[in-house]
């Protein structure tokens, strides 16, 4: 007990305790955002979306204004989703399936490697298709 009173101790003289409070609240906050957006993104995802390696322009049929608006946001939350992923490798949550994720929504070169090096463990693909089964959809293709 006295040296967890000792670690509090040292980590109230290092950050404040309202930097701790926003931290925990952004932590959780993520956390349950994760839970809660992550299945709805990976039910939405067509069964091939990762065999192709073709470049696919999103909302091409759109204005060009509305287009460059919708990349952004869409940039922007995969970004999120990445370091969320790469923060949930140490902290609670599902890390590597918020990192595939997140990197399915960025738009950059090599994007497809990343995904696949990602997808080819057992464990990450395993979960997609579990979150599938559970909602009625089939299960991803299996990328080579």
């Amino acid at each position: 007990m006295n040296s967890i009173q000792t670690f509090y101790d040292e980590l109230i003289r290092l950050v404040p305790p309202e930097a701790l409070i926003a931290i925990t609240i952004i932590s959780v906050v993520m956390f349950f955002g994760t839970i809660l957006l992550i299945p709805v993104i990976i039910i939405r995802l067509r069964v091939d979306y990762f065999l192709h390696d073709e470049e696919r322009v999103w909302m091409a049929e759109y204005h060009p204004v509305l287009r460059y608006v919708g990349l952004t946001v869409k940039n922007t939350v995969g970004l999120v989703f990445l370091l969320a992923g790469i923060a949930m490798l140490v902290l609670p949550g599902q890390g590597l399936l918020t990192m595939v994720i997140g990197v399915s929504l960025l738009d950059f070169p090599g994007k497809r490697t990343i995904e696949h090096r990602l997808l080819t463990k057992p464990m990450v693909f395993q979960a997609m298709n579990a979150i599938r089964q559970k909602f009625g959809k089939p299960p991803f293709s299996q990328p080579i």
